[in-house]
């Protein structure tokens, strides 16, 4: 029987639930097994399945989140252009922020289930990941993986890995590059409680008033995902 991640782990503030992989990222041990399994299919297909990103840690998802709000990093919109902050609201703010960063604590890469990954044959070795829609769109040099692993789970030959954000549901952006170990992340998703999270934040949210005024719409409409995202685990 699987263990259940504790509070503190789901919320990226213990790590105690994570192996290395041979580059460097860290994810829970069942999906870093999985992951070497897709790995190895991918590369008979001829693809070089690489991660981009897997576990966040609270302190980093908090500067990621942070740095935005305080427009000390960019957002950016579906097409990939940059936001002018500067005239929106705290709302609008924090509805540009949230459609492609989670807020610190409710990120699914604090799980160690969850990764962003590309195809590294595709690119040459300079080439600057973005993790963009157009990346994995048609035209884009990640396409075809995609295309791939769209087939893979069709087929059920995923090894557990499926996409929580295939679909535009009007709050988090689709993103196809973003994987998710099913038979851990199922039993994750809404376990966090807005008190949880007031308390972890304290006061080191940047607009966390905003946050706090509308946080049960945060989590309905960016932080749960939709049933039926994965085959029943």
């Amino acid at each position: 029987m699987r263990a259940e991640l504790t509070l503190q782990q789901l919320t990226g503030l213990d790590e105690s639930h994570l192996v290395a992989l041979a580059d460097g990222h860290r994810l829970q041990p069942g999906a870093a097994q999985a992951l070497l399994r897709l790995q190895e299919d991918a590369r008979h297909a001829g693809f070089e399945l690489a991660v981009a990103s897997s576990h966040r840690s609270f302190e980093r998802q908090l500067a990621i989140f942070n740095g935005k709000a305080l427009g000390q990093r960019p957002v950016h919109d579906d097409h990939g252009t940059p936001v002018d902050m500067a005239g929106l609201s705290d709302r609008q703010k924090l509805g540009a922020i949230l459609r492609f960063s989670a807020l610190p604590g409710t990120s699914r890469h604090h799980w160690g289930t969850d990764l962003d990954v590309y195809d590294k044959a595709a690119v040459d070795a300079a080439y600057p990941v973005q993790l963009t829609p157009a990346e994995a769109a048609e035209g884009g040099p990640f396409h075809r993986l995609h295309n791939w692993l769209d087939q893979q789970m069709a087929a059920g030959n995923s090894h557990g890995f499926y996409r929580p954000y295939a679909q535009d549901h009007g709050g988090i952006a689709p993103e196809r590059w973003h994987l998710s170990y099913a038979p851990v992340s199922a039993s994750c998703d809404g376990r966090i409680s807005a008190p949880d999270l007031v308390e972890i934040w304290g006061d080191r949210l940047a607009l966390g008033a905003a946050v706090r005024d509308m946080l049960e719409e945060i989590l309905l409409r960016y932080v749960r995902v939709s049933a039926g995202w994965c085959p029943r685990q």
